[in-house]
């Protein structure tokens, strides 16, 4: 059997009984590394977990699938996954290869970021499609996301804005499958600079009146964790707010909130929502 297992968003103990008694009789179990991360390392996990865990790079998990799945027929062979195993397409895509080589598979769910940032007060039901900020760099600034957001905004959704982790290969190394990689998390403050540089830019060009560095927006940090970080504030003032390690992510709100949403995220505000402009 091949089991999908969602470890949760933090720590050692979110992964489910169900998930923990399964990781226990695998006879392999690989650790996705590349989609997200927990908020502890690999060595803790197995210390929990009372194994040993294999490392499973994007190269192993898109490109070497046969890898993860040799033996699946006879054995158990588990993938562990931060969050939910469907959180991913990639994770979807392993699913559809298990089938077309007849390898029976079961999925176990656990929390996610795509739930979890109801802890802000804003309703899930609201929320519209999910976007990813990526990194820019100086040949490549794509704004795709901003169109969605755009879309969002005009139809009164909120939109979450899933943020880029970068993995850095150790200069002048080939590359080895385990090393432990240099990563770049990027904050809610690297978001927002990029999204006003496009709003800025709109604005001028187009009469953009969907986004402005005056709209709220909600910022926040290792959700699920006991440092967990939530504020709400003008897109302006989240540029260079430091909400401490990763991982972050961004809410846009929609321009029209419930009162429940207002009462609730008041908590978190920066100014008085009930006479903000969204």
């Amino acid at each position: 059997m091949f089991y999908l297992i969602g470890l949760g968003l933090v720590d050692p103990m979110d992964i489910t009984v169900k998930g923990l008694e399964i990781v226990k009789r695998c006879s392999r179990v690989y650790l996705e590394s590349y989609t997200s991360i927990l908020g502890c390392h690999k060595e803790e996990l197995e210390t929990y977990y009372g194994r040993p865990l294999l490392l499973a790079d994007r190269d192993l998990v898109e490109e070497k699938t046969d890898e993860i799945l040799t033996g699946a027929s006879e054995d158990d062979v588990a993938l562990l996954i931060v969050g939910d195993p469907f959180g991913a397409t990639t994770h979807i895509d392993l699913v559809l290869r298990a089938r077309d080589k007849k390898i029976p598979y079961k999925v176990i769910h656990n929390a996610s970021i795509l739930t979890a940032v109801g802890c802000c007060g804003l309703e899930l039901y609201k929320f519209g499609e999910i976007v990813t900020i990526p990194y820019w760099d100086e040949t490549w600034k794509p704004e795709s996301f901003y169109d969605k957001i755009k879309f969002n905004r005009l139809h009164n959704m909120h939109t979450l804005c899933l943020l880029d982790i970068k993995v850095v290969e150790p200069a002048g190394e080939p590359r080895v499958r385990g090393r432990r990689q240099i990563m770049r998390f990027m904050t809610v403050a690297d978001a927002a600079q990029q999204l006003l540089s496009i709003v800025d830019r709109k604005n001028v060009l187009e009469h953009n009146t969907v986004l402005s560095d005056l709209s709220m927006c909600v910022g926040l940090a290792r959700v699920g964790s006991e440092t967990q970080r939530i504020v709400a504030k003008s897109l302006h003032d989240m540029a260079s707010t430091d909400l401490g390690g990763p991982l972050h992510c961004l809410i846009i709100p929609s321009k029209e909130l419930h009162p429940l949403e207002t009462d609730y995220l008041q908590g978190y505000a920066t100014f008085k929502l009930d006479s903000y402009n969204y």
